[in-house]
């Protein structure tokens, strides 16, 4: 499956909502109880989704036209980020190569759904895409194994989890520099892992307006899937809905010469093999 979560662009009053996406239409799937993709997949499942979606006509559904996405996940209870885990970007960084995944957080403010515009904050000119795969956790998972994680893994998307470099090194934690609100993009849909590639069949790409600057498989990466999950499944409890972003490959802007940044105008996209394409334009923040 497809899974979103939007509004409808053509009712002022709409409230976020979630469903999922067949063809080119949206089958809502809220209900009073479950009014968050997130709060599905705490109760129900993916298993749970599937099953509510075999009766489709007694669902709404609305033209995927008329849809504002939304971050699939609007109210995450983590954000989780792992930092330098393609050995080229590690490279291009000039950093020493991780022993353990470097982690940080995001909230759930920091992100904008496909389509919308990521903010260029008036506080830097040093604003930095990254494309990158995140997970979205399926079910309660603590000190998972490597062997068992992928158990407990609802979907994929794709993050487009920028940086604003100066601000990022204000101290040897990352956290301002990741947290400018609006200043991530992270979508257009999770797809479920069942319809997904294996990870490490997923090829990373990255565009600004239209070239590539980022490029390579998720089998690359310093620490897999599987590694990340039972790592930072040792230290907290992973609940369902909550997110990973996996690390960028090397082609940032902040390792070009001249550096390359974003700007007022640019559009960069994220191309994730097999689970979709998440597109931004980028706006200044008046």
């Amino acid at each position: 499956m497809k899974l979103v979560s939007y509004l409808d662009s053509t009712n002022a009053s709409s409230v976020p909502s979630w469903g999922a996406l067949i063809e080119e239409s949206v089958v809502d799937l809220a209900t009073p109880e479950l009014r968050t993709l997130r709060e599905a997949i705490l109760r129900e499942r993916i298993e749970g989704i599937a099953r509510r979606l075999s009766d489709t006509q007694a669902l709404k559904i609305m033209p995927l036209s008329r849809a504002t996405l939304l971050p699939p996940i609007v109210d995450a209870e983590k954000i989780l980020c792992v930092g330098l885990n393609y050995l080229r970007h590690a490279e291009e960084a000039k950093q020493v190569v991780p022993q353990r995944p470097s982690v940080f957080v995001r909230f759930n403010s920091s992100f904008v759904g496909h389509g919308q515009p990521v903010i260029c904050p008036r506080e830097s000119e040093q604003f930095d895409y990254e494309a990158e795969i995140a997970v979205v956790i399926g079910r309660r998972a603590r000190r998972v194994s490597e062997a068992d994680a992928l158990e407990v893994v609802a979907g994929y998307t794709c993050i487009a989890e920028n940086s604003v470099r100066d601000w990022q090194r204000h101290s040897n934690q990352a956290t301002p520099g990741k947290n400018f609100v609006n200043s991530g993009g992270f979508g257009p849909w999770l797809v479920t892992q069942d319809e997904a590639p294996a990870p490490t069949d997923m090829v990373v790409t990255g565009r600004l307006n239209g070239e590539v600057v980022q490029h390579d498989s998720a089998a690359n990466m310093i620490f897999s899937i599987p590694q990340i999950i039972a790592y930072v499944s040792t230290f907290t409890e992973l609940m369902p809905g909550d997110v990973i972003a996996t690390g960028t490959p090397a082609g940032v802007g902040m390792s070009r010469k001249p550096p390359r940044f974003l700007r007022e105008g640019d559009t960069f996209e994220v191309a994730i093999s097999g689970v979709g394409e998440l597109r931004n334009p980028v706006h200044n923040d008046f």
